[in-house]
């Protein structure tokens, strides 16, 4: 999937790679992870695809990693995993959230709207 590209109210750049996974253990779960990473805005259009090659290390040491959030049922139970270099604050990581919820819940990634950003 492609990187989603957006900006916390404190001005932090974050670049978001969307993941999903499925577990069996006598049935079927599907779990939605995002990973996160600092946005270094340096105009690649693949720098989500570098990233991609990291995703679910035991032990991600990208210096732009932040963690990861997970949707085990969206709405309702969620959670920020700071496993990276870098962490997020308890309002950062509700922010990040709140804005995936409303890309995922509200069709929001359909839209051109101004607080998602696009790469140049």
């Amino acid at each position: 999937m492609s990187p989603i590209f957006f900006t916390l109210q404190n001005d932090k750049h974050l670049m978001i790679i969307p993941d999903t996974q499925a577990h069996l253990n006598g049935h079927a779960i599907i779990t939605f992870t995002y990973s996160i990473y600092k946005d270094n805005q340096d105009g690649s259009p693949y720098a989500g695809k570098r990233k991609e090659e990291g995703l679910h290390l035991e032990n991600n040491s990208d210096p732009d990693y932040y963690g990861f959030v997970t949707f085990e049922r969206p709405g309702s139970l969620f959670s920020y995993t700071s496993d990276g270099v870098l962490e997020l604050s308890a309002e950062e990581s509700n922010e990040i959230i709140e804005h995936l919820s409303h890309i995922r819940d509200d069709g929001g990634w359909k839209s051109d709207s101004s607080d998602i950003e696009r790469p140049s």
